[in-house]
């Protein structure tokens, strides 16, 4: 059976290209037997479903597992004791077999009849006879369980669950629960009505810390493409192939995965593309990300979603992407939290960072098509004179820089230095677009973004061109840049570099020249 590279649910290992989860799965077993509950919460699309499923399979020879997803409950179930015990009941019957005949009897009547008699405090009694019934320990997994957390049932349900873990001692309950979803149930307060103070605090702080890292790392996705090059032998270098979609994506799986069905399905067998073998290449792979980039689907109209959701998120993120502010993490800010809860964003010695690069530059490409970005007159000088930038294949990266200048002096020359040193580097961005879109790529090196520099990595038909944008702050401080850009320029093996620096001098003198340091040249912009 061909297996292929999958994005659209669960993974299955007979069917699809999988990561090997076998060491995550014994660290969570290893919770499991220790009687720990727990939640696992990351982003949509983050694996919590395969893991789960994963999970299910490893635990069974072990353990009675019985595995629910709340999104196969209705809304209107959730806000009725009732109607959810019955829910709840017909669930378990569907999935678990080998019940013990009484408790088979009793579910059967909570799912069909909906009397003031099934509460949920009966419908514990029955699980808890489970437990005590069965063979084997029970653990009770919850995928999506976010989907209830809006009401006061599903609080309720959490309050059993918690009750009787903490009398285990003396009473037999469930081995472990496992709930997944988005939201973090033990900070249920941000989903519940705010002004309604008794509501605030969710029952489940009996929760142990979750820890296993589910982001695929390097290795995981050398293994995972090891097993396409078993099968089709492309003879793509497994270990160079894997470190670019890493840099790409920071391991967030589904985009590893879209990445890789891309270069198999939609690339391989086109004209740029001819086989396999010209696919699995470091230019199939910028090729996948601009197709990625372009694409509607689900992850990022969630991502853009909750952007105009949320204003305060929103500004956040502009921060971060355009001022190069430092955002220090802190726990106990709820739109950090919040960023971090949807997946935009990660930390990084104790500093709020974008995730990753393709959801920076998607982040990118959302501020600056805004309409009123783009009925700006940079973008409109850029965009009427696009066709002048690009000769032979190759950006003239000299040229744009020039013309840049020219017209940012024209539109901006007489704004205070606050409006160049918070926009300035956006403008540039803003000017790019539209002469690379379609066809490049660009993105932001996390490590030396900040308030007075940041290095723009653009790509553009298999060549890469870095730009140091930054704020002059004097002759020494413009010396120690063109160091640090030389360096940079040895890391990715190039010889020609770029330089735009935004001047507040009176005197300072605008346009740009070219220098030579060491063995590299340096084309420098002020404006």
């Amino acid at each position: 059976m061909t297996r292929t590279f999958n994005t659209d649910g669960y993974c299955d290992p007979e069917l699809n290209y999988m990561v090997d989860l076998s060491g995550r799965l014994e660290k969570i077993k290893a919770m499991v037997d220790e009687e720990k509950y727990f939640t696992i919460n990351r982003a949509r699309q983050y694996g919590k479903t395969t893991l789960l499923t994963a999970l299910g399979n490893y635990l069974k020879n072990e353990y009675k597992v019985i595995s629910l997803d709340f999104q196969t409950i209705s809304h209107a179930d959730f806000e009725v004791e009732q109607n959810f015990v019955a829910s709840f009941s017909r669930e378990i019957l569907e999935c678990t077999e080998d019940l013990p005949d009484s408790v088979e009897e009793k579910l059967e009547f909570y799912s069909t009849e909906s009397t003031p008699h099934t509460t949920l405090s009966v419908l514990f009694k029955t699980l808890l006879e489970l437990c005590r019934k069965s063979r084997q320990k029970v653990v009770l997994i919850i995928d999506e369980v976010d989907t209830a957390s809006n009401n006061q049932v599903f609080l309720d349900f959490l309050a059993q669950i918690r009750a009787y873990y903490l009398k285990r001692r003396r009473i037999k309950t469930f081995q472990s629960v496992i709930l997944a979803g988005v939201y973090d149930v033990r900070n249920i307060k941000r989903k519940i009505r705010p002004e309604e103070e008794h509501r605030l605090n969710s029952p489940w702080n009996i929760a142990a810390d979750f820890d296993v890292n589910m982001s695929f790392s390097e290795e995981d996705i050398a293994g995972m493409i090891g097993q396409y090059e078993n099968d089709y032998h492309t003879g793509m270098n497994v270990g160079n192939i894997s470190e670019l979609l890493y840099d790409y994506t920071s391991g967030y799986p589904v985009l590893v995965s879209r990445l890789c069905k891309l270069i198999d399905e939609k690339l391989a067998g086109t004209e740029m593309f001819p086989d396999k073998k010209t696919a699995w290449t470091s230019e199939g792979v910028q090729e996948a990300v601009k197709i990625l980039l372009s694409e509607k689907n689900p992850l990022f109209e969630s991502l853009i979603g909750k952007l105009n959701d949320y204003p305060e998120l929103k500004n956040m993120v502009y921060l971060l992407l355009f001022q190069g502010q430092p955002i220090a993490y802190n726990p106990d800010d709820a739109s950090t939290d919040m960023l971090m809860m949807f997946g935009f964003v990660k930390v990084e010695k104790s500093t709020v960072q974008i995730a990753n690069r393709i959801f920076e530059t998607r982040l990118y490409n959302y501020f600056l098509t805004l309409p009123e970005v783009q009925n700006g007159d940079m973008y409109k000088f850029a965009l009427r004179n696009k066709n002048q930038f690009v000769k032979n294949g190759v950006l003239d990266m000299k040229l744009l820089l020039e013309k840049f200048v020219i017209h940012f002096d024209e539109v901006y020359g007489d704004r205070n230095e606050q409006f160049i040193e918070e926009d300035g580097r956006r403008y540039f961005m803003l000017y790019l677009k539209p002469i690379i879109n379609g066809v490049g790529n660009y993105y932001v090196e996390a490590v030396t973004r900040n308030q007075e520099r940041t290095d723009l990595i653009i790509d553009y038909l298999g060549k890469q061109y870095i730009v140091e944008m930054k704020i002059w702050r004097g002759n020494a401080y413009n010396e120690r840049g063109e160091k640090q850009l030389k360096n940079y320029l040895d890391y990715y093996h190039l010889d020609t570099g770029y330089m735009l620096s935004f001047n507040f001098n009176r005197k300072k003198k605008t346009g740009v020249r070219e220098i030579r340091f060491d063995d590299k040249v340096l084309i420098e912009a002020v404006v």
